[in-house]
């Protein structure tokens, strides 16, 4: 029966076909979210929780470290899972359980984050399933048009664990529209996660905040002016000019004469040192940066950098690492 049980979550985590009846899936694109060693963000949060919730020791940071991969796979062990150390689409089926008002634990901490980041619900992370985590759940179910009953299932699960985060601008972030497309900073947890770590230690040099482009559309798709930028792990930053101005004055290619090779190489390296094994590419025409294999030529990219994140499991293999 736990045999069972354990693959009938898997099958609605993975597909959200077996539903009650009349429940919609307005993101009928969602999928999990496949998160491994040196991912970070609200997922790698989530997941924490939810293997707290099973009793395993680790630390609920945000950050898969050594630590939570070492959870995983005693987790997955204690299953029956294949054991990688790596919370795919399976791992998410075991870890996730249904809860509702008046339930306590760690799993509804992971329920409490994830709205936070991903419905401004500005909850309390408290571990108690009170009214106002049941209210954010209702406000959720009716946004993402499934069925709405306040109790997080599987169905809910599958959506909010897909469901884009958005960038918290004080981490050393400022927003740029260049192509007039407006709030589309919308990216996958740990996306968003990696960037702000990232910001966060750029911070650190004293050279200015990291000016933020495009990510995605809240729910992906089409994005003008962008032939991807469609499923959140597409990140348009830009480089770093010499007077670390880049968030007031204007942006610059890398032949300007403002323009700061050396700072705008440190932001290279920490975009691909908060997210280590994350990064399939990043998009960038300065050529010395490329001859030291930090960038990749592609047309169109004298101005910006564009960060390609990436998964261990992806749909589509473009955003495979």
């Amino acid at each position: 029966m736990r045999a069972l049980f354990r693959l009938a979550m898997t099958v609605l985590l993975l597909t959200g076909s077996v539903v009650l009846a009349g429940q919609a899936h307005a993101f009928s694109g969602a999928f999990v979210p496949t998160q491994s060693k040196g991912n970070r963000g609200v997922d790698v949060l989530a997941a924490q929780y939810l293997l707290r919730q099973h009793r395993q020791q680790v630390e609920a940071d945000g950050v898969f470290g050594s630590g939570t991969e070492e959870a995983v796979r005693a987790f997955q062990a204690a299953e029956g899972l294949g054991v990688d150390g790596i919370v795919g689409p399976n791992t998410w089926g075991a870890l996730t359980v249904t809860i509702r008002q008046g339930d306590q634990g760690d799993a509804v901490r992971a329920v409490q984050a994830q709205l936070n980041a991903k419905d401004d619900a500005g909850l309390a992370v408290s571990g108690g399933y009170d009214s106002a985590t049941r209210s954010a759940v209702l406000d959720f179910q009716r946004h993402a048009g499934i069925g709405v009953d306040g109790v997080t299932g599987p169905v809910t699960w599958r959506n909010l664990l897909w469901h884009y985060d958005y960038p918290d601008f004080s981490a050393g972030l400022c927003d740029q529209d260049p192509d007039g497309n407006g709030r589309v900073n919308w990216g996958t947890g740990a996306a968003v996660g990696q960037l702000e770590e990232a910001a966060r230690r750029f911070g650190d040099t004293g050279q200015g905040r990291v000016p933020l482009g495009d990510i995605s559309r809240e729910h992906g798709g089409s994005l003008s002016g962008h032939s991807s930028h469609q499923v959140g792990l597409d990140v348009d930053v830009w480089p770093i000019r010499s007077d670390s101005a880049q968030c007031t004055a204007g942006r610059i290619t890398w032949r300007s004469s403002t323009y700061n090779r050396a700072a705008t190489r440190k932001l290279v390296q920490r975009i691909r040192a908060s997210a280590p094994g994350h990064v399939k590419l990043i998009l960038f025409n300065d050529p010395e940066l490329i001859r030291e294999g930090l960038t990749t030529h592609y047309a169109n990219h004298d101005n910006h950098l564009h960060v390609r994140y990436c998964q261990v499991v992806h749909p589509s293999s473009l955003y495979r690492c």
